[in-house]
């Protein structure tokens, strides 16, 4: 984040804007809004602005700039077309400590004004660090028809209510809850239809009636492979209605960033030989959390029902009483064979797909090593990358072809996505050539060879050269920039 945001009370205080024509008329405008006390500095005015002075409502000062007067302003906003006295206003404000913004000049700027959606006393401020405002402009405009402007009446009776809000729930869970339903319930209704009566004396109910007594949950979440943008909207709600989140070590940063800032997270991942929670550890914490009256998310990464566990943390849950939902996420094999243009299944090449886990020799032994190995089919490898020399090694054995193609898929659908593509006789040398790591899921089979010329996020797969991997006759021609970087790698 390039600016730390604030909201700056200027109820009284002193600003000055130097420039008098229309850009400083639509800063002094929203300055006259926020209540501040504005000195313009122009030798002209515009027309609206010579009306604001005559009626008092700014002070005008027409002879040119100086210094001194920055002595006892809080904010200054130069707005002239003059850039060398631009530059100026923002030395003398920065040796003053002052903010200062220089319209259309980031870089002099100690303050930039953002696009602002107003619900008075609800404020929303959008900025783009002024390298794209009209970016900021745009979602403004798409937020305006988003919110009801009857969010600043809600805002208003709030705030009325706050004190004894506090007092009739001092516990912040069942203070939450109380908030949810005044925001989302009846009185928000009676606001939006114009009933301000009706909606206080409804809140005025709901604040009499006795306290509900808290009941815990836990809500299953699928976080799926790392991209915010693969989350379901109802995963969202739930991630913004948690009081306690629980998530595993490969749930991105960028995932957890979506959920309410005050929830507690913890993290419980887990790791090839380094558990940070064991599974019943996990379970303990659940049980506690919820017992105690909180909403808690466990949020897995990909879908918690594949190789995820969820199944033994619901049966958990019911055998103690606990109430419990699952909000599905995206599975890493469709979310990174997407991510890496392999088709999972291609009716001229993979008619079914098995998704496999073989991360340890309990689970390496239960599979049906000679159904793996026939043809026509995809295998979505999970939790293998340590294991790919021995996995080789047993669907040759049972008859897979050395020449199968692979892509692995690291860090699917994030920034650093890898896809390595060979065949199965270099799998593990290709691995280790490229140090792959985990979180990493192998793609085998027919399909696999579609990464080469159906990539499209990212940079173009590695490892393998247009004549070592049999490409499927498809009906989409071959990227030739693509094709000429796996080439080279």
């Amino acid at each position: 984040m390039k600016l730390y945001p604030l909201f700056a009370d200027l109820s009284r205080r002193a600003v000055l804007v130097v420039g008098g024509g229309a850009v400083a008329e639509r800063k002094i405008a929203a300055l006259l809004g926020a209540q501040a006390q504005v000195t313009v500095n122009a030798p002209t005015l515009t027309p609206q602005l010579q009306r604001w002075v005559a009626a008092g409502r700014i002070a005008h000062r027409r002879d040119a700039f100086q210094e001194s007067w920055l002595d006892r302003v809080w904010l200054v906003v130069a707005a002239t077309s003059d850039v060398e006295l631009n530059r100026v206003i923002a030395t003398f404000a920065g040796l003053r400590r002052i903010f200062v913004n220089v319209v259309d000049d980031a870089a002099l700027s100690s303050f930039h004004v953002p696009a602002v959606v107003d619900r008075a006393p609800l404020t929303i401020a959008i900025s783009s660090g002024g390298e794209a405002p009209m970016l900021a402009r745009l979602l403004r405009e798409r937020l305006e028809t988003l919110l009801d402007h009857s969010l600043g009446a809600l805002a208003t009776l709030a705030a009325r209510l706050r004190r004894r809000i506090r007092l009739r729930h001092p516990d912040l869970a069942a203070r939450r809850r109380f908030y949810e339903g005044l925001f989302a319930g009846p009185v928000a209704t009676l606001l939006r239809q114009g009933r301000p009566e009706q909606a206080r004396q409804a809140a005025e109910q709901a604040l009499a009636a006795a306290p509900a007594a808290s009941t815990g949950s836990v809500v299953l979440v699928g976080a799926g492979p790392g991209d915010p943008g693969l989350l379901t909207l109802r995963a969202l709600r739930a991630l913004n209605e948690a009081d306690v989140i629980l998530h595993d070590r490969l749930v991105s940063a960028e995932v957890l960033d979506l959920a309410r800032r005050d929830a507690e997270r913890i993290e419980v991942g887990k790791q090839a030989g380094h558990h940070h929670t064991t599974q019943d550890g996990i379970h303990a914490l659940l049980l506690q959390h919820a017992r105690a009256g909180r909403r808690v998310v466990r949020l897995k990464g990909g879908d918690p029902f594949v190789f995820g566990r969820g199944g033994e943390e619901l049966e958990f849950l019911r055998d103690h009483g606990i109430p419990y939902e699952v909000v599905p996420g995206i599975t890493a094999a469709v979310a990174c064979a997407a991510y890496a243009g392999v088709p999972l299944t291609h009716r001229d090449h993979a008619q079914s797909v098995r998704f496999v886990t073989a991360h340890c020799q309990s689970s390496r032994d239960t599979l049906d090593w000679a159904a793996l190995a026939q043809e026509r089919q995809t295998l979505a490898v999970y939790m293998g990358v340590a294991e790919l020399a021995e996995l080789r090694a047993r669907l040759i054995e049972h008859g897979r072809a050395p020449s199968t193609p692979f892509a692995l898929i690291e860090n699917g659908s994030r920034p650093e996505q890898r896809v390595i593509t060979g065949t199965l006789a270099n799998l593990a040398e290709r691995a280790a050539l490229h140090a792959v790591r985990s979180p990493a899921l192998l793609i085998l089979g027919e399909v696999a060879a579609l990464a080469v010329s159906l990539a499209w996020f990212g940079q173009p797969p590695l490892g393998a050269t247009v004549h070592e991997i049999p490409v499927p006759n498809v009906a989409r021609p071959i990227r030739t920039n693509a094709l000429a970087a796996v080439h080279r790698a």
